[in-house]
């Protein structure tokens, strides 16, 4: 990181709201898009690859926008206020910015009601990022109660072996419902068999975009 991007981020005050920043996003127009928050280390990932993270207050966790959607926002400018506490991010916006579907999150005026259509939006694979980010969280801190720690100390053949079976019972379920259960139980342990070799998710994907390219 250069001289000039690290004192930024040292000149913050990151004593107040324990050590988050409110951050105001607007796009290359000027329309604001939304309020997120960034801890150091968002902020951090944000100047090193150019794309917007965020720290989710609800989840507890960094994540980097449009990781499931694929609205990204990638880095035009930033710049902090008067009393370093709060910053302005200028962003050139892929898709909607807002989770609902509109394009600004701010799209309920006190004149008008809802001032824009919302596309439809599905975020139902959040929960797998989620779970991902939990399993790795696992595997580094090795909760002694945890049935994912188990696996991660019993090590390669418990992983594999556990994911075999699996794949087994998925194939041998007898009813829609069954079934349902067994994928589950596949892909938590799918999960946890990528996480110990440290494949992600978004590595998955962007090879199945490839071969779809094809």
């Amino acid at each position: 990181m250069s001289d000039n991007r690290r004192s930024f981020i040292e000149n913050l005050d990151w004593q107040k709201e324990g050590g988050l920043l409110p951050v105001v996003v607007e796009d290359t127009a000027g329309k604001v898009l939304t309020l997120a928050y960034m801890n150091r280390e968002a902020l951090e990932k944000t100047l090193e690859t150019g794309y917007a993270h965020y720290y989710s207050r609800s989840k507890k966790r960094i994540r980097r926008k449009g990781e499931v959607s694929g609205n990204v926002q990638k880095v035009v400018s930033l710049k902090a206020d008067c009393d370093n506490d709060a910053l302005l991010m200028r962003v050139e916006q892929t898709g909607n910015a807002c989770h609902t579907g509109h394009y600004s999150c701010f799209y309920n005026s006190l004149e008008n009601g809802t001032s824009d259509k919302a596309d439809e939006m599905d975020y139902s694979l959040n929960f797998l990022k989620e779970l991902e980010a939990l399993i790795g969280d696992r595997k580094e801190k090795m909760p002694p109660e945890s049935y994912t720690t188990q696996l991660f100390r019993e090590g390669r053949e418990k992983i594999y072996k556990k994911f075999g079976e699996e794949a087994v019972e998925v194939l041998v379920a007898e009813n829609h419902e069954s079934l349902v259960y067994e994928l589950g139980d596949l892909l938590y342990h799918m999960l946890v068999l990528t996480n110990y070799n440290d494949v992600s998710l978004d590595e998955i994907v962007k090879e199945l975009k490839k071969r779809h390219g094809k």
